[in-house]
């Protein structure tokens, strides 16, 4: 590994099976070089269960998990469900209950017998309160009932091995689940699964070998470890255009919140970058109070928390920059308005430009309002690029979802700043949040009559 490569987390592996007897340490050190810090391995029986146990137990950046897979789901008796509790109250390298759940592709169980152990386990994890990893094969309407009717979102979890439709991520996301995908989304004709990522947030991922099965597309065939999941992660990076920094830096966050595995990194971010990209964040004060904002559920984006405790002066902004050589552009961004801070957007823009920087200000556009003048001209030289949050082709729709302080005025207030900021800004784009009932084109028409570009954001998928 070198230096710059980003750590991860294999968050779904089966060391104990026996394809790794032979040289076990040696996969599992291979893992260490090549920047999986940690492993979760995971049980699919009592016995698989132990081994894992006893393999977390002998390295500390391993943990386990132990549970009864729905092939094994006649062994799930009383003294099963017995064995299990002892395993995950004394044992503090257990942090889920699994794989549990359906498999009615090969059916080795029958289906009674596996919903029944499967609605057991649920039932111990949330006695135990701790979360679940699913296993979901030909059988995703049952599963989703299931988690449902056993209140599964009380502890969460994870559908590994996701094999679903776009309709079954997205209720598997509604209940609170993560979803996890292997080294098979590298494989030239699994393109259904790539478009499915393509509209999903990667704040919903995780990415696992599930070795020694299903090996990436350069080892395809042969026996999978830990080592190859950056394959994953990088087919992930690729698809959703960022960077492989960013697809670590967010999978192993949500790692870290649903299992307590590995670090997180809670200190509040004035600069953070996004591929390529460096954003500032500045205030977490803003003139609006949208429905869609993410705030008000998480202050994290990309994996970086944006909660600030203070106002950052110039001077700690342009110290959180560093240098600004090598980022395609720097944006004023962050959780809140950052014109609400104009002199020091001003004077940290100056000190950007003056260093060849590309300056991008993200804004609600209301400006103007908040100072009772025409505050662009001032912006003129210092900014290459402003992006309007214009959200809704009328001013009804947008109080509606913006709540601006404003009031109604507020939408005139940025169209007329929209309008304006072509005499100062070279580039001028309205943006809106393609959220459910939000007539994307008319948005679209109401920035092409202001004579500006138009840009549609996704919905839930910050940055």
């Amino acid at each position: 590994m070198t230096e710059q490569q980003p750590w991860l987390i294999d968050t779904h592996a089966h060391l104990d099976n026996g394809q790794f007897d032979h040289d076990r340490e040696e996969v599992i050190s291979r893992a260490r070089q090549e920047g999986i810090r940690y492993i979760l391995t995971v049980g699919c029986d009592l016995d698989s269960s132990l081994q894992n146990l006893q393999i977390a137990e002998k390295h500390p950046f391993i943990y386990a998990a132990v549970g009864i897979h729905p092939h094994d789901a006649a062994q799930l008796d009383e003294k099963a469900l017995a064995q299990l509790r002892t395993w995950v109250l004394e044992k503090n390298r257990v942090v889920a209950v699994g794989e549990i759940g359906l498999d009615f592709y090969r059916d080795r169980c029958p289906r009674d017998i596996q919903r029944l152990a499967f609605r057991q386990q649920i039932r111990l994890a949330r006695e135990l309160k701790k979360p679940i990893i699913v296993h979901d094969r030909d059988a995703h309407a049952e599963v989703l009932q299931i988690l449902r009717e056993e209140q599964a979102t009380e502890v969460g979890g994870v559908v590994h091995c996701f094999s679903g439709d776009l309709a079954m991520a997205r209720a598997c996301i509604d209940l609170g689940f993560l979803i996890s995908f292997p080294g098979s989304i590298t494989y030239p004709k699994n393109e259904e699964v790539r478009d499915l990522i393509r509209l999903i947030p990667v704040d919903h991922f995780l990415v696992e070998t599930d070795c020694p099965y299903l090996a990436p597309q350069p080892r395809r065939g042969k026996r999978n470890e830990p080592a190859l999941v950056r394959h994953t992660a990088a087919t992930i990076a690729e698809i959703k255009g960022l960077s492989l920094e960013d697809v670590c830096r967010v999978t192993n966050l949500n790692a870290f919140r649903l299992f307590g595995i590995g670090e997180s990194d809670a200190a509040s971010r004035i600069a953070y970058r996004i591929r390529d990209a460096l954003y500032l964040n500045i205030t977490n004060r803003c003139t609006n109070r949208c429905a869609f904002c993410a705030k008000f559920r998480d202050f994290t984006v990309k994996g970086h928390g944006l909660q600030l405790d203070h106002e950052p002066s110039a001077e700690e902004i342009i110290a959180a920059i560093g240098d600004p050589a090598g980022y395609s552009e720097i944006v004023f961004c962050g959780y809140g308005e950052p014109l609400i801070r104009l002199e020091t957007v001003k004077e940290v823009a100056a000190w950007l430009k003056a260093r060849g920087a590309k300056v991008r200000i993200n804004t609600d556009g209301q400006a103007n309002l908040v100072y009772g003048r025409n505050i662009l001209p001032e912006l003129k030289g210092l900014v290459d690029a402003i992006s309007v949050s214009l959200n809704a082709a009328d001013a009804e729709t947008y109080q509606r979802i913006c709540h601006s302080q404003f009031g109604l005025p507020a939408y005139e207030g940025v169209k007329a700043f929209l309008h304006e900021a072509l005499a100062h800004i070279p580039s001028v784009t309205a943006s809106a949040v393609a959220m459910p009932g939000i007539d994307m084109e008319a948005c679209a028409d109401v920035a092409r009559d202001l004579g500006v570009e138009f840009r549609a954001r996704p919905y839930n998928d910050l940055g």
